[in-house]
């Protein structure tokens, strides 16, 4: 579906973003791994490469403009186009709101959408010039019901959803699609840093579909709005949580 597609995906050593780059390799896509964790980022692209896929690891602060611009050149230089950009990156914290610092609020909207700023930024102009392009950016269904103690976070994933709704009018005329996908409870390693078992219960009694969601769930629907199946949509937002929210 992706065969001889450039993609560029962000977090991609765990979870979310390494469910999307694999799955991309797997149906023909060249995928370029941007992570800060090198070690993971690495082993992960190393695993993809022996399925047979094409993977390149990039060590990437996606806070740090000057490193998505080294990635992207790296792209550009070896591939001569990008064809798809995955904006997945993102931090968790939870924090109540009046114990909450500057500090961490910045921090959050730094890595939750300032790093799409940047890494857009980076893209987007060489695929205007092919007049041709898929960005798929990933928010947070939580944007859609709100829960206390996560008022920098869920306000960083709206600012995500604006952003794809802008961007999708001002380059819809370039050839250039910006869908985004609102993932629910995910069952990944690092769920148990942040989530208790009577989490994980509540979830699945809000879900109609009585199972887990993973990052499979999530990069296949990545995959359906990074190829021409989804060449009709454009500045919407998918929700992937298993029937937890509709709207």
């Amino acid at each position: 579906m992706l065969t001889d597609k450039v993609a560029l995906v962000t977090g991609a050593a765990t979870g979310i973003g390494e469910g999307i780059a694999r799955l991309f390799a797997e149906q023909g896509a060249r995928v370029f791994l941007l992570d800060r964790d090198a070690e993971l980022n690495q082993a992960t692209a190393a695993s993809i490469r022996e399925q047979s896929g094409v993977a390149r690891a990039h060590t990437v602060d996606v806070c740090d403009p000057g490193a998505i611009a080294t990635a992207v050149n790296a792209a550009m230089r070896e591939f001569r186009r990008i064809d798809i950009l995955v904006n997945n990156a993102g931090i968790f914290p939870r924090r109540r709101f009046v114990e909450m610092s500057e500090a961490e609020w910045d921090q959050m909207h730094n890595v939750n959408v300032k790093s799409m700023f940047h890494s857009i930024q980076a893209v987007v102009p060489h695929m205007i010039a092919r007049r041709s392009g898929k960005i798929v950016n990933i928010s947070s269904v939580t944007f859609h019901i709100g829960l206390p103690n996560m008022g920098h976070y869920i306000s960083s994933k709206g600012g995500v959803i604006g952003l794809t709704r802008a961007l999708a009018r001002e380059f819809g005329a370039d050839g250039v699609y910006v869908n985004c996908i609102t993932p629910g409870a995910i069952h990944t390693e690092s769920e148990k840093n942040f989530v208790t078992p009577e989490d994980i219960r509540k979830f699945l009694e809000s879900q109609c579909i009585q199972r887990r969601m993973t990052p499979l769930d999530i990069a296949r629907t990545a995959l359906f709005l990074s190829s021409e199946l989804s060449d009709g949509l454009t500045g919407q937002t998918l929700n992937v949580d298993g029937g937890w929210v509709m709207h």
